[in-house]
């Protein structure tokens, strides 16, 4: 069975956009997922990105644009200038690898229904996902217990860091960014999902 490492942020415009092609296409090949949310900031800042804040205006008014392009496109809701942006990732990543551990203990949620309903609850329902009323909300309806928010935050907190220093080690510098375990074959942005794809039909 093929390992796809999954690097994300639970902020990213991009990772929302990605939606559920990639359960979708691991579904297709047999291929399991182990989704390592971190903090997209940090890493723009150790891997030579810069930081949406202190991006040229041109540049930014075009990421507008390309957004609601891939939106129209994919089919998919979205405002492209949320309230809050970038609100306080930490909450929401915990809160993902507190119900991977969960769910790895067969404790039952969908991990990836609960990573697309805290994109959506940003990227759509204009959210603050820093708030952990909403990520309770995310967690039930994702079939997670909504406790999860502050029983998982001493393990979420370290394997966030760890899953930053991991991303940084193996050669990651976006967000979605998807390695296949087993090649080390690295696949930047929900617009390589294909090739993603195409390579697991190789294994």
């Amino acid at each position: 069975m093929a390992q796809i490492d999954y690097f994300f942020s639970v902020f990213s415009p991009w990772t929302y956009l990605a939606g559920d092609r990639l359960e979708r296409i691991a579904a297709k090949h047999g291929a399991a997922i182990s989704y390592r949310p971190l903090d997209v900031l940090a890493l723009f800042d150790r891997t030579g990105g810069v930081r949406p804040a202190a991006r040229h205006p041109s540049r930014m008014a075009y990421r507008n644009q390309e957004l609601a392009r891939w939106a129209q496109h994919l089919g998919m809701e979205m405002n492209v200038k949320p309230t809050i942006y970038p609100p306080n990732a930490a909450p929401g990543s915990y809160a993902v690898i507190a119900a991977q551990a969960e769910a790895a203990k067969g404790g039952g949620g969908d991990v990836g229904a609960l990573v697309r309903a805290i994109l959506r609850a940003l990227w759509v329902e204009d959210r603050n996902i820093g708030e952990d009323e909403v990520l309770r909300e995310k967690l039930a309806e994702t079939g997670f217990d909504p406790n999860l928010v502050t029983t998982g935050l001493f393990t979420g907190a370290m394997a966030y860091e760890r899953n930053l220093e991991e991303a940084v080690d193996r050669g990651v510098f976006g967000a979605p960014f998807y390695i296949v375990r087993e090649t080390d074959q690295r696949f930047w942005g929900q617009d390589r999902l294909d090739f993603l794809d195409a390579h697991l039909g190789t294994l």
